[in-house]
């Protein structure tokens, strides 16, 4: 899929241990690359990534508040390319640890950059944020019609929005001083097997299975939903172009979903439930909390379209209902569908010709 780039060549991965850092992993794995995963450690319990059993080369602990452990971790596996995942990622939380979360989402960000520049192996960066990066005045679609594109405005009012606002400018910074390509990316809600984390709809709604309904606070707020190895595909397709081509691709880019998949929580939930009748859920009105979340939330990913020539593969049903299966196989009998996932996933992506297309492959030559 991506032209052999990844096949023995060396990746950094912050956040592997997380719900897309994890997946990210083990979709390296079945492209043959020997990977580090650098992580604080598991972050919730059940979690996905001890369940996977992955083979990483080097699996390490370690801060990215700390700039000399990161240092010391990249200096010490000397890889071709990082992909920066490691985070605070709750909207929520972020409202309770505003501090946690403008350390880690913007120094820590900048240790790994700055870490990455001074380890000469490294050729290429993809640092991941969000779509929530971008200044969003939560007003209709009558007044913010335009879904958001690359050039738009960066803010936000929550902690978490606003740290990776600041975390796209601390990457600009470093991408416009070095040679290095550094690329940073903004997707949409992935859904998938293997999420556990609080305060987001499909954990939640899996865990009504087996206990009180889950609380739908938003049902009508949109989001640009995707299963989780569509926006991993545009990394990695990115990723593989800077490797082959270089700086060029040293932007930033959206990888979202079409119209059709920004649909109201309401109907996300809807949807699980139909795959799965043990899902129970209810409305819950909370009434000025003061913890204020985007409710509308699209992106504009025209230009991934047209220079990566990636585009979403499975439909919104479909992404639910992969969704559901994983967790319903999982709590049935202990199945862990993860790799079977990327497999019929990377073969259908591969039969439509989403396939990576480069002009030069420069590899390190193999020594060991």
């Amino acid at each position: 899929m991506y032209g052999g780039i990844y096949q023995d060549n060396r990746v950094f991965v912050t956040g592997h241990t997380g719900f897309k850092g994890s997946w990210l992993t083990v979709f390296l794995e079945t492209l043959g690359a020997e990977i580090a995963g650098f992580s604080l450690g598991i972050p919730t319990q059940p979690a996905h990534f001890p369940l996977l059993k992955a083979k990483l080369r080097q699996d390490l602990s370690g801060d990215i508040n700390n700039f000399q452990t990161v240092k010391k971790a990249l200096a010490g596996f000397a890889p071709d390319i990082v992909f920066h995942l490691a985070a605070q990622p709750i909207v929520r939380l972020s409202y309770d640890l505003p501090l946690q979360t403008f350390q880690t989402n913007i120094i820590g960000t900048a240790n790994v950059l700055e870490a990455a520049v001074q380890t000469p192996s490294v050729k290429a960066v993809v640092v991941i944020t969000t779509d929530k990066c971008y200044t969003n005045r939560n007003s209709d679609w009558g007044y913010n019609a335009a879904p958001f594109v690359e050039s738009g405005t960066l803010g936000g009012i929550d902690p978490y929005s606003a740290s990776k606002a600041c975390a796209e400018i601390v990457a600009d910074s470093y991408r416009q001083r070095t040679d290095i390509p550094i690329a940073t990316c903004r997707s949409g809600n992935a859904v998938g097997g293997g999420d556990w984390a609080a305060e987001r709809l499909i954990p939640n709604l899996i865990r009504s299975v087996n206990g009180e309904a889950a609380k739908i606070r938003m049902p009508d707020a949109t989001r640009p939903w995707q299963f989780v190895l569509e926006p991993l595909h545009g990394y990695l397709l990115l990723g593989a172009k800077m490797l082959a081509e270089g700086r060029d691709y040293g932007e930033c880019w959206n990888f979202g979903t079409g119209l059709e998949a920004n649909v109201p929580v309401a109907g996300i939930a809807a949807l699980a439930a139909k795959q799965w009748d043990k899902i129970h859920y209810e409305t819950e009105v909370v009434p000025d909390d003061r913890r204020c979340e985007a409710s509308l939330l699209m992106l504009d990913s025209s230009k991934a379209y047209r220079r990566l020539h990636w585009q979403p593969l499975w439909s919104l049903e479909r992404s639910i209902e992969e969704t559901v299966r994983w967790y319903r196989d999982f709590y049935r009998n202990g199945t862990v569908r993860t790799r079977e996932q990327i497999g019929e996933w990377s073969g259908e992506c591969a039969s439509k010709g989403q396939t990576l297309s480069v002009q030069t492959h420069s590899f390190r030559p193999q020594t060991e």
